[in-house]
């Protein structure tokens, strides 16, 4: 329709207009992109688990037993032996009470969401929240109250002002996934404490990366039995698909009643679920994998910086390149791809005007090989467009 089509144009001509890349082969260190061989430094597989021998093999085994499908929702016949043996090992590796999988980290976020507040509630937000957390707010009805990134100050100015509602939820990131810094978790947990409000991470990017044993933003800050509500997800450094919620025996029952994304959905397969727990086994006892991975942060941003990238500050597995021009951007991606160096260009809406961004990601299994190409390509690339 030409409705449809003058949407679209709108989009080029902004140059916001996106496309979907064709991926061939597996999410390694070194893949296959629209039939060219690249170095993949956009994954969120830190941990470089989906292509893990031992993985793969568990995950064959499963599905040999039981089949490819689960068949239905948790509730009707779709609860396997399985998801119960993955929650009770989450909440063991995240220190709560139970957890709860659902079929992806959004979908949890929209439980979770609309199920523990409503219109006589009110979450307060971190600007840089991720998608899913807004929508699920948006959802919730409750009244949603906005405060700037990482802004301990107006946290505590919107929780002044919010003393008339029944439940006031904090609601933050644990790793921020375009800036890829770290909440401030020590000075939320205090300031609800102060004004007795519930605190609410999603940690899907700190999970398999933060702490000693990896578990995470809440670990890293040593805030063990401080957070209400955790969210995970299954799809990121544990190398499935999926998401997950960690808490006490009682939210998660009440999830399980309550929540419309987790009751209505035909479960996960067997086989994804048996990939996130062998992930996450081999994360408990291989924990120098995270060392491991940091090494490869540290080369790949401490040489970005000696080329003259503008990077954010970040603590994380994700390091953002600022360009700042949405076409400048563009074409600094392309031009690496060009070079066989699969880097994306990060437009809005998905962050603000001005700060557009090559997000780059390392993983455990690539090489300083890799690592010193794709720097070589940026240093290339970079110095032709005139961008360091």
């Amino acid at each position: 329709m030409n409705e449809w089509s003058s949407e679209l144009n709108i989009l080029k001509e902004e140059g916001l207009y996106r496309q979907l890349r064709r991926l061939e082969a597996a999410q390694a260190p070194r893949t296959i992109i629209n039939g060219q061989e690249v170095i993949m430094l956009a994954s969120n597989n830190y941990l470089g688990l989906s292509t893990q021998p031992g993985i793969k093999e568990e995950v064959i085994r499963v599905i040999e037993k039981y089949g490819t499908g689960s068949g239905g929702s948790r509730l009707t016949t779709g609860n396997y032996d399985l998801h119960e043996e993955l929650e009770r090992e989450l909440a063991d590796f995240k220190g709560t009470e139970d957890a709860l999988v659902f079929n992806t980290g959004y979908m949890a976020n929209i439980g979770i969401l609309t199920t523990v507040v409503g219109s006589e509630d009110v979450i307060i937000c971190d600007k840089l929240n991720h998608a899913s957390i807004i929508d699920g707010c948006r959802l919730s009805k409750a009244r949603l109250m906005v405060y700037r990134h990482n802004d301990l100050e107006r946290l505590e100015r919107v929780l002044k002002r919010t003393s008339k509602y029944r439940r006031r939820l904090i609601v933050t990131d644990g790793v921020f996934s375009m800036d890829g810094d770290l909440a401030p978790l020590p000075g939320i947990v205090e300031l609800a404490t102060k004004y007795d409000a519930l605190v609410m991470v999603d940690d899907a990017h700190g999970t398999g990366v933060l702490g000693q044993q990896g578990t995470g933003s809440i670990e890293y800050y040593g805030l063990k039995d401080k957070i209400d509500i955790q969210l995970g997800t299954l799809s990121k450094a544990l190398a499935a698909e999926g998401g997950f919620v960690a808490g006490s025996k009682s939210l998660i029952d009440l999830l399980r009643n309550k929540a419309r994304s987790f009751i209505y959905s035909t479960a996960l397969a067997p086989g994804t679920i048996v990939a996130s727990l062998a992930s996450l086994r081999y994360l408990k006892n291989h924990p120098e994998i995270i060392t491991t991975l940091w090494e490869k942060i540290d080369l790949l941003k401490s040489g970005l910086d000696s080329l003259g990238y503008d990077l954010a500050p970040s603590n994380s597995a994700i390091i953002p390149i600022i360009i700042g021009d949405k076409e400048e951007t563009m074409k600094l991606s392309a031009g690496l791809l060009k070079e066989g160096i699969l880097a994306p260009g990060i437009r809005p809406p998905t962050v603000s005007a001005g700060t557009s961004r090559i997000r780059v990601t390392v993983m455990a299994n690539h090489t300083r090989a890799d690592i010193k190409k794709a720097l070589d390509s940026f240093a290339r690339v970079g110095r032709k467009l005139d961008l360091i």
